[in-house]
């Protein structure tokens, strides 16, 4: 299974962090890789809870929450024929503040050949990700 995990550490307790990660709405403003998101459900972000999210030089994606322990972690998943993508966002305390971990898995038939498509691209989202809600956490 084709993949990729970014850990970050982060100088800012773990409330604040999932705070961030979890204020989706505010995505587009703070992380330069997401272009736009549209929330499809009202309320906040549960399991169940649907987002269309547009990032650079990547097709439009529907999300779907699959998971969420509330104040620690949330997964969704986004499938298109022949790929489903999963991401995970996971915050725990870690010396000094809190430490973000970010996942991408990709299966289906197609992931190993989508892999090779996306791979430097998914990191270097995944890593501007990890950097940009540090620097929010941080004051930046």
């Amino acid at each position: 299974m084709p993949g990729l995990q970014h850990s970050v550490t982060i100088s800012a307790p773990p409330e604040l962090v999932w705070a961030i990660v979890i204020d989706v709405d505010d995505w587009p403003r703070r992380i330069p890789t997401v272009d736009s998101l549209e929330r499809l459900d009202p309320g906040p972000l549960a399991v169940g809870s649907r987002v269309r999210l547009r990032q650079p030089r990547l097709p439009e994606a529907l999300w779907t929450v699959t998971e969420l322990d509330e104040g620690r972690s949330f997964t969704w998943v986004s499938t298109s024929p022949g790929v489903e993508i999963t991401a995970a966002h996971l915050v725990e305390s870690a010396p000094g503040g809190s430490r973000l971990t970010l996942d991408l898995s990709l299966t289906g038939r197609i992931a190993p050949v989508g892999w090779l498509m996306t791979k430097r691209l998914s990191q270097r989202y995944v890593a501007t990700e990890a950097a940009s809600i540090k620097a929010a956490a941080e004051g930046g």
